[in-house]
């Protein structure tokens, strides 16, 4: 970051922030005084596809400021979807924040803050139905890149390229990401109810290297979707928020079938495809066929099942013709079916 004066009269400043927005991983950055006008960068809050930011602007001079300027660059697939205490225009993923009549004045020692929520999802689609996403590149992305969410039942995506997601949280950075967490039925389910986002495909798509989180995250109240012939590249996968396999399955119902996926360092890595049981009924009827694992000596299983308890009357099924490599302990957990 850098900031700069341009003009001679020390009433106008311009606070030039360039380059990305901080990780949520690094320490708030402050930009190199202009005359002592610094600006500090803080993430305030964030959750699953976005985040809340203020730039506190502090006159560490001795002349009074009359008007300020902030401008920053945000990574591509990032947008602000609402700013205040300050005016807001852009140019592509160039931002532009001017003060307002009552806080352009920062004497000195003092400062002025202004704050923006912004969106780091790539494609989302929100109640979006019979959705085809064909052939698309989706990369360089804050968090997740794809999310059918707010019951975008019956979708598809199809041919495409996913890599380098969660630049700035890693633990979101998911590639396909069906439904939503229970958490987040309030906002996203059906009148308060689940995520119905229902019967999704995802279809022969090369997946990684650089995807931080699920690769496919299947969230719990989704059913009946079908991953098959996808190419899963699991380096850089991250770890965070639990962050270690190429498909988490919370969902029920799903054919997973004919995938290839392979982990190699740096990365962590657990299992190549898992299950957990977050709802009642979900996690469970699961297929298993035909998909080959390389679990780089580092995974243990190719396909871990969390529970049979849970799921005793529609258990999840894994076929013999799944086969591994490179695995610590073998191909799955439970008895594997002809």
């Amino acid at each position: 970051m850098d900031a700069t004066r341009t003009d001679s009269r020390p009433s106008l400043f311009l606070i030039r922030a360039s380059g990305t927005v901080p990780s949520p991983t690094k320490s708030p950055t402050t930009a190199p005084p202009a005359d002592g006008l610094t600006a500090r960068f803080v993430k305030t809050s964030s959750w699953n596809g976005g985040y809340r930011a203020d730039y506190v602007i502090t006159n560490n001079g001795s002349t009074k400021t009359t008007s300020w300027v902030l401008e920053f660059d945000l990574p591509s697939g990032t947008t602000i979807t609402k700013s205040w205490s300050a005016t807001h225009t852009w140019n592509g993923q160039h931002h532009r924040f001017t003060n307002l009549s009552y806080n352009g004045d920062i004497a000195p020692g003092a400062s002025e803050k202004l704050g923006f929520n912004a969106s780091g999802t790539g494609l989302p689609l929100d109640n979006s139905h019979h959705v085809t996403i064909d052939g698309m590149h989706v990369h360089h992305i804050d968090e997740e890149a794809v999310h059918f969410r707010r019951s975008s039942a019956d979708g598809i995506i199809r041919d495409s390229v996913i890599t380098d997601t969660g630049l700035v949280q890693q633990g979101y950075g998911e590639a396909v990401y069906i439904g939503s967490a229970k958490s987040n039925f309030g906002c996203h389910g059906n009148s308060g109810g689940m995520d119905r986002s229902d019967r999704v495909q995802v279809l022969d798509n090369q997946i990684g290297p650089n995807v931080t989180a699920e690769h496919v995250d299947v969230k719990e109240g989704t059913a009946d979707g079908v991953i098959r012939g996808n190419r899963f590249d699991g380096q850089g996968i991250s770890g965070a928020n639990s962050a270690d396999s190429w498909v988490d399955v919370k969902g029920s119902g799903y054919l997973i079938e004919d995938n290839t996926g392979t982990f190699r360092t740096p990365g962590t890595f657990a299992n190549g495809y898992e299950t957990h049981n977050l709802l009642d009924g979900y996690g469970c009827g699961n297929t298993w066929r035909d998909n080959t694992s390389d679990l780089g000596g580092v995974g243990r299983y190719a396909i871990r099942i969390t529970s049979t308890s849970k799921c005793s009357s529609n258990p999840n099924v894994v076929h013999s013709s799944n086969t591994v490599t490179g695995a610590v302990d073998g191909l799955t957990n439970i008895p594997t079916t002809p």
